[in-house]
């Protein structure tokens, strides 16, 4: 695998929303991933191979369902995942590459693009700056999330968006203690609680009325889901923070992570929360400012149509 070069990755020797030098990573070998779901990914998909065949470039289909459970790829001999589909398909398929160290670059086949790079009549274009080595790489934070009964770990997950306590069946506020490393932090009653990273304050904590965080930042975000009576403003905490969850009601609540199949919580259970030895590298071809463009457009307010390019 050919290793990035650390002055290559946004995030670990640069200010904040600073340009990366454009100091050349060609990838060798490439896996293209669709979304086996999706006919228009994998139509994607055939031309995508073709075009990087043309390039010279090692390069192989590999169509998953995302959905199902079908065999994930080992991605031991890749140095780039281009997955196509929508920002749920990145998600997912950020799960196999983060832990791999292997960058990933999104092709959009979906309905929402919001983190997915390339959209998708653009794809020529940007496919020949990536072979010139004309892109950076984003580093984003995740978090790793333990469920702990007692003295046992009963599961471990690589969190890229967020943690979700939240109600079950049950149609009344739960309660969640939360504890920091230096002690108590406070008791949300509300319809549940959120952990996010930067990345996930665009996902369901922008939804809950969140903060916008810049993809850069090594911060987690708590914010309560409709909370009564009790503290309603997200807290961001530093990228040290442990963060410990606990169940109080007597009431049914479920834990999810990264929107995946939700487990039941027992009174005995609490979740623990800290950063992540890892984190997802996203090849960027855009301008450094990026992030606040596309957020607009994804609100609808279209400021870009009023930018000159000399703004």
């Amino acid at each position: 695998m050919q290793m990035i070069p650390s002055f290559l990755v946004q995030g670990e020797c640069w200010g904040y929303n600073t340009a990366m030098p454009n100091e050349p990573f060609i990838p060798r070998n490439i896996l293209l991933m669709p979304n086996a779901g999706v006919p228009k990914a994998m139509a994607i998909a055939k031309d995508v191979y073709k075009y990087l065949l043309n390039l010279k470039v090692d390069c192989d289909i590999f169509a998953y369902d995302f959905d199902g459970k079908s065999e994930k790829p080992t991605l031991v001999d890749s140095d780039l995942l281009i997955v196509i589909g929508g920002d749920g398909t990145l998600l997912r398929a950020g799960h196999l590459c983060a832990t791999k160290e292997v960058p990933l670059l999104g092709i959009q086949a979906g309905t929402l693009g919001f983190l997915v790079e390339i959209k998708e009549k653009e794809w020529p274009k940007q496919i020949d700056r990536l072979m010139k080595g004309d892109f950076r790489i984003e580093s984003r934070m995740m978090l790793n999330a333990e469920l702990v009964r007692g003295d046992i770990v009963n599961g471990r997950w690589d969190v890229i968006n967020e943690i979700v306590i939240s109600r079950g069946s049950d149609v009344r506020p739960i309660e969640v203690r939360v504890d920091l490393n230096e002690g108590f932090l406070a008791s949300y009653k509300a319809d549940g609680l959120i952990v996010s990273t930067a990345t996930g304050s665009t996902a369901y904590a922008f939804s809950a009325g969140g903060p916008i965080l810049p993809p850069e930042l090594r911060n987690m975000l708590i914010l309560p889901i409709s909370p009564h009576l009790s503290l309603d403003r997200g807290v961001v905490l530093a990228e040290g923070a442990k963060v410990t969850l606990r169940k109080k009601s007597m009431i049914d609540a479920i834990l999810s992570v990264d929107g995946m199949k939700p487990i039941y919580l027992s009174d005995a259970d609490r979740v623990v929360v800290s950063a992540n030895k890892n984190s997802l590298k996203m090849v960027r071809f855009g301008e450094p400012n990026y992030f606040y463009r596309d957020l607009a457009t994804v609100m609808r307010l279209n400021p870009i149509l009023k930018i000159n390019d000399n703004d």
